[in-house]
């Protein structure tokens, strides 16, 4: 198969702290899909960086903030944030984003590597 499959349950689960997971889904070197998962109150602090990223509200609830300027958002509702804008969340209701970033995010993919998994992982 060509095809990258990725196979949720294998791949890492990353507790980066404050009620916030990360798990990189598939990737290759221009794409990479990112599964967010946030508890009531949880914060996306605001942040840069030079790519370019969609955010798709899978479940739950989020204020989500693009260079200071917020917008409510709720499952099936999308936000695209060109490259270098400032842009942050904070979860109003428990719930999970999925982020699609190009190119695809080496710091994410170090950072897993790094890191031992938190989820289950099939042998």
């Amino acid at each position: 198969m060509k095809g990258k499959v990725t196979l949720h349950d294998e791949q890492k689960l990353i507790d980066l702290g404050g009620g916030v997971t990360r798990r990189i889904l598939a990737y290759d070197e221009n794409l990479m899909s990112v599964e967010v998962s946030f508890e009531t109150g949880a914060v996306g602090a605001v942040h840069t960086h030079p790519h370019t990223q969609c955010s798709y509200v899978l479940s739950g609830k989020f204020s989500y903030s693009v260079e200071g300027e917020s917008v409510e958002l709720n499952p099936g509702d999308s936000i695209v944030v060109p490259s270098g804008l400032p842009h942050g969340t904070i979860c109003l209701e428990k719930g999970t984003l999925l982020d699609i970033f190009t190119p695809s995010r080496q710091d994410f993919r170090n950072q897993s590597l790094n890191n031992s998994s938190t989820g289950n992982k099939r042998n």
